[in-house]
């Protein structure tokens, strides 16, 4: 599961930010997974638009 989070950290653009079609092949990606995986795969996602929208906060 460590080398998913690896490759999924890739697909960030430059700055570490998702574009939108990024987004939505990870969520396709995501849904495509058992619902471990996906349940652990969403947790993953949901910290990292976090992590960016408190990030673009401080830069505000």
């Amino acid at each position: 599961m460590e080398d998913e989070r690896n490759d999924d950290a890739q697909t960030a653009g430059p700055s570490g930010a998702l574009g939108d079609g990024e987004l939505l092949d990870r969520i396709g990606l995501i849904e495509s997974q058992p619902l471990a995986q996906r349940a652990a795969g969403f947790e993953q996602l949901h910290d990292e638009l976090l992590t960016e929208l408190q990030r673009s906060d401080q830069g505000a």
